[in-house]
């Protein structure tokens, strides 16, 4: 059994900003505690470390290397080579 306890708090904001974000909770037919709740946890995520994106080296076709005529310090050949599929 998951049991959610709450605990009450007392912060400060700005008389503009609770203004606004009553006003949003009404025209969602939300409260402002859920509103806050789903703000704090939107900033909660976004702190959480993701794992980085791993890209596939492509350099090298069926483990033989690299292609014969393809220069990899010849950047407008890479170029070219990356958006020859565009062209036809």
């Amino acid at each position: 059994m998951n049991m959610v306890t709450h605990m009450k708090t007392t912060v400060e904001i700005s008389d503009t900003l609770l203004r606004a974000v009553k006003k949003r909770a009404r025209e969602q037919s939300t409260t402002l505690r859920c509103c806050i709740e789903t703000a704090l946890k939107s900033f909660l995520d976004e702190g959480s470390p993701k794992r980085p994106h791993k890209m596939r080296d492509r350099t090298f076709r069926n483990g033989k290397g690299v292609q014969p005529g393809i220069d990899l310090s010849n950047w407008d050949q890479l170029r070219d080579l990356a958006y020859e599929s565009r062209e036809q």
